[in-house]
C-alpha cells in the first residue's frame, strides 16, 4: 500500500497560523507540525508528532486530544496560539 501525503492550515482563534503535514495509509505514519505558534520546551513538539504517529484512520479525536494534553502536561509545557482540540481538528482535515 502506497502513502497518501495531507496537509491542512488554519488560522485559529486568536491569529496563529498551525499547518499540519501528515504522510499515512491505515494509521499515521509521521506528522509534522509547524506556524507561528509558541510551544515551550520545544521538545514538546517532537514528543507530540511521535505520540501521533501509529493512530489509526479514521481517527478517534477524544482520545488523540486527551493524548496530546497529557503530553503538555508531563512535559509542564506552554503551548500558545492553538488548544490540542485545534490541532487535532486540524490533523482530520489533513488526513480527509
Amino acid at each position: 500500500m502506497s502513502l497518501k501525503a495531507g496537509k491542512a492550515i488554519k488560522k485559529v482563534e486568536g491569529g496563529k497560523l498551525v499547518r499540519v503535514d501528515a504522510l499515512f495509509d491505515t494509521q499515521l505514519v509521521q506528522v509534522t507540525i509547524t506556524g507561528d505558534f509558541f510551544l515551550y520546551p520545544e521538545e514538546a513538539l517532537a514528543a507530540i508528532e511521535n505520540a501521533l504517529k501509529g493512530a489509526s484512520l479514521p481517527l478517534e479525536r477524544a482520545s488523540l486530544t486527551s493524548k496530546v494534553q497529557k503530553i503538555v502536561e508531563e512535559m509542564h509545557a506552554t503551548l500558545v496560539g492553538f488548544s490540542p482540540e485545534d490541532l487535532v481538528a486540524i490533523l482530520e482535515e489533513a488526513v480527509s
